[in-house]
C-alpha cells in the first residue's frame, strides 16, 4: 500500500507551504513597490527557470487574460498584473495568495487570488484564458497529467502554456553527502520518484514531522509527452542551469527545463 494512502498529501503539503509563506522563503517574498512602478511602465519580466523568458514565449501581455498557476507568492502575478494583464493567480496555499493579495493592496493592482489544487481547475470555465503561466509547482502533486489536461480546457484556442520542471535526472541519485564530497553520483532511485515511496519510513515521518513539502519526480513521458496527449502542440523548449547547485549532477547539465505549448485554433 503506498505510504501516503495513509494521510492527507495534499493537506501536508499545503500546511508546508502556508509554513515557508510565514517564513519569508525565496518564493514567498513579494515584489517591491519599485518594480511593480517599473512594470506599470513596460519594463518588466517574469521567470519559468532561473533565466530570462526566450525571447517570442511571452513578449506582450497588455489585454491578455493570464492564470499564474501554483505560482502564488506576490511575484510573477502582480508584475503581470502591472504590465496590464488581466489576471488570475490560483495556489494550494493560502499563506502564499495573500502575499499576492497584499502587493495588489499595496499598489492598487487589479487581480484575483483563488485557492486549490492545480489538477483541479473547475473553478474556471472552458476556455477562460489566454496564457498559462506555471513556473515549477508539479513536483508538489502525485499525478501531473490532469494539470495538463485542465490547462488544455481552460485555454482559448491560440492560447499557450508556459511551464518549467525539474529534468527528473535529480531524482534519480543518492543524496548522501559523503558521496557528493567525492564527486560521486550514485543511481538509487527509478523514476517516476515520489518520497512517499522512495524514502525509509523513518525518514519519511522526519521530513512530515519537519513540515517540508513531499515531493514527485515525474517523467519526461508525463512532462512534456502528458502535454501532447492532453493535445498541446510544443512550439519551444529551453533548458537553464541552476545558479546556485543543490546538487552534484546540477554542476553537469541544466536542470531546468521549459516548455512552450499551444492549443491550436479550432481545438
Amino acid at each position: 500500500m503506498p505510504a501516503h494512502t495513509s494521510f492527507d498529501l495534499i493537506a501536508h503539503n499545503q500546511a508546508a507551504w502556508d509554513q515557508l509563506a510565514a517564513q519569508d522563503c525565496e518564493w514567498s517574498r513579494p515584489v517591491t513597490a519599485d518594480l511593480i512602478a517599473a512594470a506599470r511602465q513596460g519594463d518588466w519580466s517574469v521567470h519559468l527557470t532561473p533565466g530570462p523568458l526566450p525571447a517570442g514565449w511571452l513578449d506582450h501581455v497588455a489585454g491578455l487574460s493570464i492564470l499564474c498557476l501554483a505560482s502564488a507568492g506576490g511575484q510573477q502575478a502582480p508584475v503581470l498584473a502591472a504590465a496590464g494583464a488581466q489576471v488570475t493567480v490560483f495556489d494550494l496555499s493560502e499563506r502564499q495568495l495573500e502575499q499576492d493579495r497584499a502587493v495588489a493592496r499595496r499598489d492598487g493592482l487589479s487581480l484575483t487570488a483563488v485557492q486549490g489544487d492545480m489538477r483541479d481547475l473547475s473553478a474556471f470555465a472552458d476556455q477562460s484564458f489566454d496564457v498559462v503561466f506555471h513556473p515549477i509547482s508539479n513536483l508538489y502533486v502525485p499525478d501531473v497529467r490532469p494539470v495538463w489536461r485542465e490547462c488544455f480546457r481552460v485555454l482559448r484556442p491560440g492560447g499557450s502554456l508556459l511551464s518549467s520542471f525539474y529534468n527528473p535526472v535529480v531524482f534519480v541519485g543518492d543524496r548522501d553527502p559523503a558521496l557528493a564530497g567525492q564527486g560521486l553520483i550514485r543511481p538509487l532511485h527509478a523514476l517516476p520518484y515520489a518520497d512517499v515511496d522512495a524514502l525509509d519510513p523513518a525518514a519519511l515521518t522526519a521530513k512530515r514531522a519537519r513540515g517540508e513539502a513531499l515531493v514527485f519526480g515525474h517523467t519526461l513521458q508525463d512532462q512534456i509527452g502528458g502535454q501532447l496527449d492532453a493535445g498541446f502542440v510544443l512550439a519551444g523548449f529551453h533548458e537553464d542551469r541552476q545558479p546556485r547547485p543543490r546538487f552534484l549532477i546540477d554542476r553537469y547539465l541544466p536542470t531546468f527545463l521549459a516548455t512552450r505549448a499551444v492549443k491550436l485554433t479550432g481545438a
